[in-house]
């Protein structure tokens, strides 16, 4: 398995990809998240791609991408209450469902770590949401911890 920067011509198939991210999120929270995988959604991809603060990093087995992650760096100026924060932040990230349970995610983790310590960066995040049992156990399997939570009362 090669992982690795995206390339311009594999965004269709990252874009296949985010669908079964869409998929499972519309699934797990239906009151938030909006189904389907239209137009402005597929075509956000472009806006993720000419976007200098973002990278797209792909894992490629058998001549087929089977997963990736979106990466952003995010700074967070110094205010009254915090420190300066900055940081990259996994914004997205899928391995195709016929591709689970091989490695490929952990490998996606691997690079994205070996960049940001190469980029000078001590701190990795990301958000998830609580329905999806299996990502939070793989998270915690390759060394995140939970700092901070966001909670609701539906009423």
């Amino acid at each position: 398995m090669e992982v690795r920067f995206a390339k311009e011509n594999e965004l269709v198939r990252i874009n296949e990809l985010r669908k079964q991210v869409n998929d499972v999120h519309v699934e797990g929270k239906p009151d938030v998240f909006k189904p389907g995988f239209g137009d402005e959604l597929r075509d956000f991809i472009n806006v993720i791609w000419n976007d200098p603060e973002q990278e797209i990093v792909v894992a490629v087995a058998d001549d087929v991408i089977c997963g990736f992650v979106i990466i952003h760096h995010i700074n967070k100026p110094e205010n009254p209450f915090m420190k300066e924060r900055d940081f990259l932040d996994i914004d997205e990230f899928c391995v195709d469902e016929a591709f689970r349970r091989r490695g490929v995610a952990t490998d996606l983790i691997s690079f994205i770590k070996d960049y940001a310590k190469e980029k000078g960066f001590h701190r990795l995040e990301l958000n998830m949401w609580e329905f999806n049992r299996g990502a939070l156990a793989f998270y915690e399997s390759v060394g995140f911890e939970t700092f901070r939570r966001y909670m609701e009362i539906m009423l």
